[in-house]
């Protein structure tokens, strides 16, 4: 009864809100990542935080802040080889991957090594929360505007590029939104984690969507569901965020396998 009461303060309830509506905007996000066949460089690229997020936390600085310029950082370099070098974006990606976790994991302060993979969700602050409500916003409002043609990228990028496209320039905004994104729910689920936030709700979506709308929807439905649920849980059983948000991401997906098995 204690633990009821406490999951349902007006500080946790705006907790849960904050992190559904990150989830939600994975979810979004994750649905072209998918379409994409991206999935490994969507988790790759939540690794690539840590050694903002060691930097910031040495400095007594936001770690969500340390994460975003890490990314970027990253998310810019990675775009630039690609666009002047032969090698696959996959093994571009895989190289900043291991290079951020191999530097962060020196770097981050002990204490703090836990929280910067794992997530600490009561680290989360009202200003984090408004940060995160507020660019999650941003996220679904740039997606959108730029929705038609990352589709089109995806079926052909020489059929997108025939119809005056910049596929490079499209690319390079959806990377950046995926960086911020990520950035956003560090601190839900850490570095290690919140990878699987962009890729486990979409891939759940995709097993019961019959078209592209329906599908993006519903990866946005599924990381909202999956965070909310995730929080409340992990409150409720005093276990960590990070991995209690995962795993109810996992079992929805393991739901909509089965539905689709059956609808089959």
């Amino acid at each position: 009864m204690l633990v009821c009461i406490n999951i349902m303060n007006t500080d946790f309830i705006f907790l849960i809100l904050t992190g559904a509506l990150a989830g939600a905007a994975s979810g979004y996000l994750g649905s072209y990542m998918v379409l994409k066949r991206m999935s490994l460089v969507g988790d790759a690229l939540s690794h690539v935080a840590l050694p903002g997020m060691a930097i910031a936390l040495t400095f007594s600085v936001n770690p969500i802040l340390g994460a975003l310029v890490a990314l970027f950082i990253a998310i810019l370099g990675i775009w630039y080889l690609e666009e002047k070098s032969e090698i696959y974006p996959e093994a571009l990606v895989g190289i900043f991957f291991t290079a951020s976790l191999a530097i962060g994991i020196l770097i981050t302060p002990e204490p703090e090594l836990l929280e910067a993979l794992f997530g600490e969700i009561e680290k989360v602050t009202r200003t984090d929360g408004i940060l995160i409500i507020a660019a999650s916003a941003l996220i679904f409002f740039v997606t959108r505007a730029i929705s038609q043609k990352l589709t089109v990228g995806i079926i052909s990028e020489d059929l997108a590029k025939s119809g005056g496209i910049n596929v490079s320039k499209i690319n390079l905004t959806y990377l950046l939104l995926v960086g911020l994104v990520i950035a956003l729910g560090v601190k839900f689920l850490g570095t290690l984690l919140m990878g699987a936030l962009v890729i486990v709700p979409a891939a759940a979506a995709k097993n019961i969507s019959r078209s592209i709308g329906g599908f993006q929807r519903l990866a946005a439905l599924a990381g909202f569901a999956s965070t909310g649920l995730g929080i409340i849980l992990a409150k409720m059983l005093g276990f960590p965020s990070g991995p209690t948000v995962v795993l109810v991401a996992v079992l929805l997906f393991i739901v909509s396998y089965l539905f689709k098995e059956r609808a089959y």
